[in-house]
């Protein structure tokens, strides 16, 4: 199947090619160092793109190749539709140039969208208990290691957010992807280490972290080990509670209330045997605060259902490329491409990353992590 992707994808992009050196050949000073061999007309234009689509592709990958040439074939597009309705004049020149700056500049700021990351913050109110009057968490997710981030860009950010004095710092999904390399994963996994929190770092898996292609360097084995062995707990389908006072503990074991609040961790969609939202709260008392950790965000009406008070996502990238947030919304492949809403009583959070996938450009969103301070 993704053979047959990639055919589809290399034969669009030959035929998008084509259309911009057309474009290309029609500045002056391409037809006037032609001269008298039409021939060099097509074959210097040709070039310059095979150049560009090249340099794109053995830089990043294929997909990055694809999306630079569509969008230099759009550009291209939106000028030839406007130019349709001004006067007509030698104008060509004019067209080309203003086509492939509107491309450039539109491009450049989709790059620093993907490499600047923001700091986002949300404050959600709870009447229920918590131990202390405000918990800070910190959410990153789609990280995709290797796209935007290697081991020292990691680090920074991780910098940045021990700076927040954060008292839980989760992490949900995408960590890393199929063009990881093991020296960045360990290196990054050592860097969660040097997090201080008052409970600690949490993962949860998401479709990309076991992997596709089986072609990196790493196994999913080996990115467990590295995780626990810095201090990373993961979370499969299970719920942990976090800021109990043990001093409340009953010295007969029987149950009782200790205070605290509740993290609970899903499998992702993508994973078998996956335990309903229901299942992983139906054991838990209704008056200690829920947080729970999904990659995905398309299972809004069991999360509240479930009764969680606060669910955080990833997944959807904030949209990454416009406009396939708005597909996304429109094939209901998820509830929510970003931002917080709020459904009875539940609030849901989706990041938009702290990288993303693929691609090192990002023209629907930025990226970012996310800071939340739950009161009570």
């Amino acid at each position: 199947m993704w053979n047959r992707m990639m055919m589809i994808v290399g034969a669009i992009c030959v035929a998008i090619a084509f259309y911009i050196v057309t474009r290309i050949r029609r500045f002056s000073f391409v037809r006037s160092f032609a001269g008298s061999h039409p021939a060099l007309s097509w074959i210097l234009p040709s070039l310059a793109v095979v150049a560009v689509a090249l340099i794109f592709l053995f830089v990043f990958n294929v997909t990055t190749m694809a999306v630079v040439l569509l969008h230099l074939m759009i550009g291209f597009l939106l000028t030839d539709l406007v130019f349709l309705f001004l006067p007509k004049g030698d104008s060509r020149d004019l067209q080309c140039a203003i086509g492939l700056a509107v491309t450039v500049i539109y491009l450049g700021i989709g790059w620093f969208n993907a490499w600047h990351v923001y700091r986002t913050d949300y404050t959600i109110v709870t009447d229920k208990a918590l131990p202390k009057e405000n918990i800070r968490l910190v959410e990153i997710a789609d990280s995709h290691l290797g796209i935007t981030l290697n081991a020292r860009n990691f680090q920074k950010q991780i910098d940045r957010i021990q700076a927040e004095n954060p008292d839980l710092v989760v992490i949900v999904g995408d960590y890393v992807d199929d063009d990881s390399s093991k020296e960045d994963m360990i290196a990054c996994c050592e860097a969660l280490r040097t997090l201080d929190t008052t409970y600690g770092v949490y993962f949860v898996y998401g479709n990309h972290d076991d992997g596709y292609f089986n072609y990196r360097n790493f196994t999913s084995q080996e990115l467990r080990d590295s995780l626990t062995a810095n201090g990373v707990t993961i979370l499969e389908d299970e719920a942990v509670l976090l800021g109990a006072d043990p001093a409340l503990a009953a010295a007969d074991g029987e149950r009782f209330d200790i205070g605290g609040f509740y993290l609970i961790g899903r499998r992702d969609r993508s994973m078998r045997r996956r335990s309903s939202a229901e299942a992983l709260t139906t054991e838990l008392p209704e008056d200690r605060y829920r947080i729970m950790l999904d990659h995905q965000p398309n299972d809004y009406a069991a999360e509240t259902a479930a009764g969680a008070d606060l669910v955080l996502s990833g997944h959807t990238h904030g949209g990454h490329i416009f406009p396939a947030g708005f597909i996304g919304l429109w094939m209901k492949a998820n509830d929510r491409v970003y931002g917080w809403e709020k459904r009875e009583n539940t609030n849901f959070i989706v990041t938009s990353g702290i990288s993303g996938w693929a691609i090192p450009f990002k023209t629907g969103t930025t990226s970012e992590y996310v800071v939340v301070d739950i009161h009570h």
